[in-house]
């Protein structure tokens, strides 16, 4: 009986890490912010990077030079948003950024869109496909809330080989009014964060010589609820 009760709690166990280990590895924006009793998820496109100027890069002028540039290429592993399967040929650049080191130290260089971003509805998950060029390297997203408050969201590490799709969940405001607050009843009916770029914190030890950086395909997950059910004899409150 003492076996078979021990073989339960290490199964248990088990299990629990599993659904640890996938949580943390593959957010799931069903269960964020799951207080709210009804979701209407949809994943959309922020940007595509296929507009030449839209993106300014910077590094500090004490540390090195940067430049970017659009270049023709994609991900082959990603797959398009629902209904856009037939736009492949509309999605054919990517971002290159290349950074030209001075010195090795404690430094950072940013990839900044040239206007906010906004995303309607209530976020869940950002995306965004990366090209690390295996450097050891940390990566963040820069947003503002509803209230135009700044914010920064880890993103993942840069070290691997080829593209990959890092993911980011923003995390729900306790109360509505700290952390990142996405809607308020107090300031009209315009849910949503404004995405303004990222940041790439360097691995001093790492931080030499030449490093390519691409990215590609800046997507997010978001609840539209309100805003697809919103009754259509009913005023904006946007006035």
């Amino acid at each position: 009986m003492k076996k078979v009760i021990a073989l339960l709690c290490v199964l248990a166990a088990g299990a629990c890490l599993f659904a640890q280990t996938s949580a943390l590895s593959d957010p799931n924006p069903e269960i964020i912010g799951h207080d709210s009793a009804m979701l209407s998820l949809r994943e959309v496109s922020i940007d595509k990077f296929e507009r030449e100027g839209a993106w300014n890069v910077h590094i500090s002028p004490d540390f090195g030079v940067i430049a970017g540039r659009l270049f023709e290429g994609n991900p082959s592993m990603k797959e398009p948003l629902a209904g856009e399967e037939d736009k492949a040929d509309e999605d054919t650049q990517v971002l290159g950024v290349k950074v030209d080191f001075f010195k090795r130290g404690v430094n950072s260089f940013t990839i900044m869109s040239g206007r906010p971003l906004p995303i309607e509805g209530t976020v869940k998950t950002v995306s965004l496909w990366v090209c690390g060029r295996n450097q050891s390297h940390d990566m963040y997203v820069l947003l503002q809330d509803y209230f135009g408050r700044n914010y920064e969201l880890y993103l993942g590490n840069l070290g691997f080989s080829g593209w990959k799709k890092l993911t980011c969940v923003i995390p729900p405001s306790p109360d509505g009014e700290h952390g990142i607050v996405q809607s308020s009843a107090y300031y009209g009916d315009k849910p949503g964060v404004r995405i303004l770029g990222f940041r790439v914190d360097c691995n001093p030890m790492q931080a030499r010589g030449t490093y390519y950086l691409y990215i590609d395909d800046l997507r997010a997950v978001t609840d539209l609820y309100d805003i697809e059910n919103h009754d259509e004899d009913d005023m904006a409150d946007n006035w």
